[in-house]
């Protein structure tokens, strides 16, 4: 009976759960690069140079991105870090007990970050090309950013070199739902200092980051697609072959 309660109250708990991993920003369009070997690449050296300081991607190893086309020694030299070998997985050195005293949490692994993120607002690649790409000056805030598709993170604004230092502009509006009420309304950004990309270089680089972590999620995804087409059409076929079987076997019985 206990083990039924304890089952109940997970399954109630359930729609909650999904409600929350659904972003209350609405997400942009991720453009799929998934099969772009160019993008690929990219992504993996920006992943590997801004990412992998703090997140880890345990369920990846350095050699798969032999996949994406690099060569062992093209790894070595511009991907791995000094003590790494080619078939390590990629693990951060930063203690776990650092990493939450200094962001209050610990990282999250971002193997499958792409898959995890995933609801009915969005791909996870809709909702990491947001969320790179919405972060915003906030002396609030310890680590002195914060986020609209991630309200109060604790994460910096790694990228900010890149994309430069943006304060969001938002407006006291009536609230529709509900009479005499106002709401905090974003309006749009104000770049207060510009950084080393432009606007559209910046969503260019993000895109080609979010790609790689869409691939590393699932490093055979487009192999499975592409063996399902054949697949289907080969059931297809024979669905076609059994019918007229049935009906040549049938026909003198009817």
């Amino acid at each position: 009976m206990k083990l039924l309660k304890k089952l109940i109250a997970v399954l109630a708990l359930i729609p909650a759960l999904v409600l929350a991993n659904e972003a209350s920003f609405p997400l942009d369009h991720a453009p799929d690069r998934t099969k772009d070997l160019a993008a690929l690449q990219n992504g993996a050296k920006l992943f590997v140079n801004y990412c992998l300081n703090c997140h880890s991607a345990s369920a990846m190893r350095y050699n798969r991105l032999r996949d994406i086309g690099l060569t062992e020694e093209q790894i070595k030299s511009n991907l791995l870090f000094t003590s790494d070998k080619v078939g390590d997985l990629m693990k951060v050195s930063m203690p776990a007990k650092d990493a939450k005293d200094w962001f209050g949490a610990v990282p999250p692994d971002l193997s499958v970050i792409a898959r995890a993120k995933a609801s009915s607002a969005g791909s996870g690649g809709d909702w990491l090309y947001t969320y790179l790409r919405t972060f915003y000056k906030d002396d609030t805030r310890p680590t002195g950013w914060n986020n609209l598709v991630f309200p109060n993170v604790g994460m910096p604004h790694v990228l900010w070199e890149l994309q430069g230092v943006r304060a969001a502009k938002f407006e006291e509006k009536k609230d529709p739902h509900e009479e005499g009420k106002t709401i905090h309304e974003f309006v749009g950004f104000d770049q207060v200092k510009p950084g080393k990309m432009s606007a559209i270089e910046y969503d260019n680089a993000v895109a080609d980051l979010v790609a790689y972590l869409e691939w590393m999620g699932e490093p055979a995804q487009n192999t499975r697609k592409r063996i399902g087409v054949w697949v289907l059409l080969f059931l297809g076929v024979f669905l076609v072959l059994s019918w007229r079987l049935s009906v040549s076997y049938w026909k003198d019985v009817k």
